[in-house]
């Protein structure tokens, strides 16, 4: 069983910045590329960025230069860091793997349970 945690959402202010993290935990051999998503009310779940095991990143284009991704395989973590923070940047944010080789089997396409960022104007 392999389970992803996410923290570090919250209020902030226009301008500010918030940093997620994201802990995959388990029994884990091998993780593919993780990544964080997002879902504003009423619209559908979208990429925010993506980092591969290799570390080929992939960001949308509404946060290139103001988010970065980054991972630290030996801690099967993911971070998000989010600064010059925006209005339209409100959303659930999901941390997302892939897919994940454990001792006994594969486990594709993995979702942590979301954490609020609420930007204030």
């Amino acid at each position: 069983q392999v389970q992803l945690v996410e923290s570090g959402g919250g209020l902030v202010q226009a301008g500010g910045s918030l940093r997620l993290s994201c802990a995959a935990s388990g029994n884990i051999f091998r993780t593919n590329a993780m990544g964080w998503y997002r879902q504003a009310p009423g619209n559908q779940r979208e990429l925010v960025a993506v980092i591969t095991n290799g570390g080929i990143i992939n960001y949308a284009d509404s946060v290139k230069g103001r988010f970065t991704i980054s991972r630290d395989n030996a801690k099967n973590m993911v971070y998000l860091q989010m600064n010059s923070l925006k209005p339209e940047d409100t959303a659930v944010y999901y941390c997302n793997l892939n897919g994940v080789r454990t001792s006994s089997n594969f486990i594709s396409n993995l979702w942590g349970q979301g954490t609020q960022v609420t930007v204030s104007s």
